[in-house]
C-alpha cells in the first residue's frame, strides 16, 4: 500500500506533466479532500498509508485535475472576499480580481449602516452582490441572470452565508423587463473578444461557461446592453460598478459618457490593471 507521500509526489509529477501551474499545492488540496484532512496535515502525515477509500477518490479527482478541470469546480467551493462560495459549471469561477469590484464599491459607501438597493447583472455565483451584502447590513439586492443553472448556485450561496433574506435572484436578459430604482449597479459581464477565447487557458476555455465569457466580437457586446438598463434603473445620483478587460477602460468609458454618466473613477487590480470603472448617474 503507497503512502501518503507516494501519492503527492507522483501526482505533483503528473500535473506538471499536463500543463498546471501549481501541481504540488493542486496536488496537496486534492488530498486534504479525500482524506478529510487540513492541507497542513498532507504535508507533515506523508508516511502514512493512503487508505484504499481516499486513494479511489484521489484518482478521480487527480484525473480531472489533469484534465484542467479547475480546482473550484472540482472542489465544488472558492474562497472570495473571506467567503466560502460553492461553484459549478454553470458559473464563472469567482478570481481575486473581482474582489476589486468589491472594495471598489464599499469605498463608495461611507455609511455601510444605510438602507440601500443593489442590483447585479449577469450574477453566476452571487459572489459580487453577497460579498457586498455582507459587509452592508442594511442593504438588499437582486441578482439577474440568463442561466437557470447559475441561478440555482446563486440563491444556495444565499442560503448558505445566511443571506437569503435580503437577496433576490431572477432570471433575466439584462434590464428587460425589469423595473424598479436602485442605488448601485453592478456588474461582471462576458468581456472577452470572441476570437480570443480558444485561446484562453483550458480552465476557463473548456471547462467555464461560455455565455459568461464571450463579449462579442469587440468584447463590448454586453457594456453595451446593460449600461443603458442601469441608466434607466439607478436612482439618480446611483452608483455603476462595472467590471472591465485589459484595456478596455477607454472604450467602456465612452459608452458610459454618451450614455450619461459622470464622475468616471478607474480602480485597478492587485496587478495594476485597470479592472473596475465606477459613476454616477447625476442627481
Amino acid at each position: 500500500m503507497s503512502s501518503i507521500g507516494d501519492n503527492l509526489r507522483s501526482a505533483t509529477a503528473q500535473l506538471r506533466a499536463a500543463g498546471c501551474d501549481s501541481p504540488r499545492l493542486d496536488a496537496v488540496l486534492l488530498l486534504a479532500e479525500c482524506l478529510g484532512w487540513s492541507a497542513d496535515r498532507v504535508r507533515i502525515d506523508g508516511d502514512l498509508a493512503m487508505p484504499p477509500a481516499a486513494a479511489a477518490r484521489f484518482a478521480t479527482l487527480l484525473a480531472a485535475r489533469m484534465a484542467r478541470q479547475p480546482m473550484a469546480q472540482i472542489l465544488g467551493r472558492r474562497e472570495f472576499w473571506s467567503l466560502e462560495f460553492r461553484v459549478s459549471p454553470a458559473v464563472l469561477d469567482p478570481r481575486p480580481d473581482s474582489e476589486t469590484l468589491v472594495a471598489a464599491v464599499l469605498e463608495q459607501c461611507a455609511e455601510r449602516a444605510a438602507k440601500r438597493r443593489l442590483l447585479d447583472f449577469g450574477t453566476g455565483s452571487g459572489c459580487l452582490l453577497l460579498s457586498l451584502l455582507h459587509e452592508l447590513p442594511q442593504a438588499e439586492g437582486l441578482g439577474i441572470d440568463r442561466s437557470e443553472a447559475a441561478l440555482l448556485v446563486a440563491r444556495d450561496n444565499a442560503e448558505r452565508l445566511g443571506l437569503a433574506e435580503r437577496a433576490g435572484f431572477s432570471h433575466g436578459d439584462w434590464g428587460q423587463g425589469l423595473a424598479g430604482r436602485f442605488d448601485i449597479v453592478l456588474s461582471n459581464p462576458p468581456y472577452i473578444e470572441s476570437a480570443a477565447i480558444a485561446g484562453l487557458a483550458p480552465e476557463v476555455a473548456a471547462h467555464e461557461p461560455l455565455g459568461a465569457l464571450d463579449g462579442g466580437q469587440d468584447g463590448l457586446d454586453a457594456y453595451r446592453r446593460l449600461i443603458p438598463d442601469a441608466w434607466r434603473l439607478l436612482a439618480p445620483d446611483g452608483l455603476l460598478a462595472l467590471e472591465i478587460g485589459q484595456g478596455q477602460q477607454a472604450a467602456v468609458a465612452g459608452l458610459l459618457a454618451a450614455a450619461g454618466f459622470a464622475g468616471l473613477l478607474e480602480k485597478p487590480d492587485l496587478g495594476g490593471i485597470i479592472r473596475v470603472l465606477l459613476a454616477r448617474k447625476p442627481a
